[in-house]
């Protein structure tokens, strides 16, 4: 089948390297896109509109991040079953959890817009962008299926070795999506509700081309009887979804609550923190990446009992992780001003972003570790744990944050990431220790 590979088979290194690079430049892609889309907002718009769409970043991780988790803890099942040979139970667990997604996305939709506005509210959103967040909140969140999808479509060919076509998707959507966000607000003056109708348009077209490919599958062609409800699958796939969604919700919980102590600051305070938000997501994405690819091997060789082979996976992805960090972390400790000027325009604005992108340059690769020991206990079928660290980083985050911000200014943000960043890299990388010890013992006494 072309749209899929066997993971279980080859050389690691090039096996995992090939999966990772597609990846790699889709989330760079749609990262780039971010960062693009909140540079035009913030100098076609100005300082407090894209205050305004930056407010929204911790509860749009809270509504997408659930789905992301869900969604990504499908696939472990999928690429479980896929390694594994079975095919019955394959495409019966790709059925279930299109299923499942459709019931998850009117839930979401339902309740983010709902609850849009007393959530705004309840993070002290300053009154001068409260209208404008509140636009761009409902069209985003109204729009939540398309994102959905295109985040289960993603999963799927992922988990069955796919990672071009979700490349091509983003290429395509990336680039049409910057340029409509050019021309409404450059040409034809919309404010940010432009900005929120292209990034549900584009997501329409990520989908179309991945389920343009997945139809030209024969694995993928599922039948009607293949929907129909089987307790014991939708429980699994439950039991590893749930506590991926949970993990992404305590994580963006405890930003929102950060994110209320920013604007408790100010608009200036407020308008820094999403742009450090934005160069910490792109910088951090190769990183996050190789944790997704060693998800998919990982689930793939478990699922095929090939121990030796998960070893040689997080080995790659951990030279990956600190490759990465060699780089971006250069980058947000010696040029922070000018990363700053490319997205802001007030000096008091630029200065804030200064203090936070050099403290945490300098220790970026604590969450470059963390991504790779967090998806590779993910794949090995231990979704519980990283959700217990999701709940460790909230319990570190706050703390933090309440301490240090009256005393310290805005650099206080910065620590309180590094302290969450610590508590959780710790817990996954014993779990994923002790785990794979154990798995290696039970395989050398079947030998």
């Amino acid at each position: 089948m072309t749209t899929t590979r066997n993971l279980t088979e080859g050389k690691v290194s090039k096996q995992l390297l090939a999966f990772f690079f597609p990846m790699l430049l889709t989330n760079l892609l749609q990262q780039i896109y971010s960062v693009a889309d909140t540079a035009i907002v913030g100098k076609g718009l100005g300082d407090a509109a894209l205050g305004a769409v930056g407010n929204l970043a911790s509860l749009n991780v809270l509504i997408i991040g659930f789905a992301t988790g869900m969604t990504h803890g499908f696939s472990v099942i999928i690429g479980r079953n896929y390694g594994a040979g079975n095919s019955k139970a394959l495409r019966k667990s790709i059925a279930l959890s299109i299923r499942l997604s459709v019931i998850l996305t009117v839930l979401l939709t339902a309740a983010s817009c709902l609850f849009l506005k007393p959530i705004l509210l309840a993070i002290q959103t300053d009154p001068l962008i409260l209208p404008d967040s509140l636009l761009y909140g409902h069209i985003v969140f109204g729009g939540l299926a398309a994102t959905v999808a295109y985040n289960l479509c993603a999963s799927i060919l992922r988990a069955l070795g796919d990672s071009r076509t979700p490349f091509i998707a983003i290429v395509i959507s990336s680039a049409l999506n910057i340029l409509l966000d050019y021309f409404l607000i450059f040409v034809l003056r919309a404010g940010v509700e432009g900005v929120a109708i292209t990034t549900i348009f584009s997501q329409v077209i990520s989908v179309g081309i991945c389920l343009t490919k997945m139809r030209g599958s024969g694995m993928l062609r599922l039948a009607k009887e293949e929907f129909e409800q089987d307790a014991s699958m939708s429980l699994e796939l439950l039991k590893n979804g749930i506590p991926l969604a949970l993990m992404n919700c305590t994580i963006a919980v405890g930003n929102m609550i950060v994110q209320g102590y920013v604007n408790s600051c100010g608009v200036a305070y407020t308008s820094a923190y999403s742009v450090c938000g934005r160069y910490l997501g792109l910088f951090i994405l190769p990183a996050m990446t190789a944790g997704n690819a060693v998800s998919s091997f990982v689930s793939q060789n478990s699922g095929a009992v090939r121990i030796d082979r998960i070893r040689e996976s997080m080995r790659v992805c951990m030279v990956i992780a600190l490759v990465f960090y060699a780089l971006f972390g250069s980058v947000m400790v010696f040029l922070p001003r000018l990363l700053a000027s490319f997205m802001l325009n007030e000096a008091e604005t630029m200065n804030l972003a200064v203090q936070y992108m050099r403290i945490c340059g300098a220790l970026l690769f604590l969450v470059n570790f963390l991504f790779v020991f967090r998806n590779g206990v993910q794949g090995l079928g231990y979704p519980v744990i990283p959700m217990c660290s999701g709940i460790l980083e909230m319990v570190l985050r706050i703390p933090a944050i309440m301490i240090l911000l009256p005393r310290i200014g805005f650099s206080a943000i910065a620590y309180a990431e590094i302290a969450a960043w610590i508590g959780s890299l710790t817990i996954n990388a014993a779990t994923y220790a002790v785990v794979i010890r154990r798995k290696s013992r039970q395989l050398a006494a079947t030998i």
